[in-house]
């Protein structure tokens, strides 16, 4: 069996990590450097750096920022938030970025994941997907839709559509959030993420409800690959080490030490 994967993720906003409810009412979660050094020596097995604001503003992610945290990080590095074209993601990379996430720019435009993957390989192309029940009456029968600019903008988007077409692309790992689920603490969405995993062959890491360590657990019966989380981390409300206590008991091999 795999190895399973915890990665906190760092949301930064105007040079401070935040963090919301369905990503809404953001507070402040403190610096990013010192979260970023703190989390590699916790044990955590990556780190998660999105630009949040970056695609709302028309702007590339804040690169001086990337740099700092690469600097005190031993552990594979994701960034993303404002990649728009190959050349913000080369310079993600010399920045110090281990793999570059896409969002709304490969919803305009998907051939950006392809030139992207032929930069990075496949591996460190990561497609990032915001998405939400189409009807929260119905529940996950009724499938799920994605949006865009840090899940401000609907798009259409089906989904498992979209999913497939972005691995066909060349994303080589999916980074999936519920928007339904985001900050609220009551699990992943199992549901969702069976489905995803059942539609692609690459990686899928869950993010947006984490509440205890067991629902990190229950991602990876779901499927997921890897799982991420920002609340429960930022605010002491878990470590690492405890999440990956309680995952190992569950039967799934986590990377030591912690």
């Amino acid at each position: 069996m795999l190895t399973r994967r915890i990665i906190p993720c760092l949301d930064v906003k105007d040079g401070r990590v935040v963090k919301g409810v369905r990503f809404e009412e953001l507070r402040d979660a403190g610096d990013p450097v010192e979260q970023a050094r703190a989390y590699g020596r916790a044990g955590a097995d990556e780190l998660c750096f999105l630009d949040i604001s970056a695609s709302l503003e028309s702007r590339g992610t804040l690169l001086s920022l990337v740099e700092k945290v690469a600097l005190v990080l031993d552990i594979p590095f994701a960034v993303g938030g404002g990649v728009r074209t190959v050349g913000d993601a080369e310079a993600l990379l010399r920045a110090g970025a281990d793999k570059v996430s896409m969002n709304s720019a490969a919803l305009a435009s998907p051939a950006l994941l392809t030139q992207v993957a032929r930069l990075t390989g496949s591996q460190s192309a990561v497609i990032a997907i915001d998405a939400r029940l189409k009807d929260p009456l119905a529940g996950p029968a009724s499938g799920w839709t994605v949006n865009s600019h840090g899940g401000k903008r609907p798009t259409g988007r089906d989904l498992l559509e979209w999913a497939r077409e972005a691995v066909d692309r060349g994303a080589g790992e999916i980074l999936l959030t519920s928007m339904d689920h985001d900050g609220v603490g009551t699990g992943f969405a199992k549901e969702m993420l069976r489905a995803v995993t059942g539609a692609v062959p690459v990686p899928v890491i869950a993010s947006g409800g984490a509440g205890t360590a067991d629902h990190f657990a229950d991602a990876f019966e779901a499927g997921a690959a890897a799982a991420l989380a920002a609340t429960v981390f930022h605010f002491g409300q878990l470590s690492v080490g405890q999440v990956k206590e309680v995952c190992a008991q569950r039967g799934f091999p986590m990377r030591w030490p912690v």
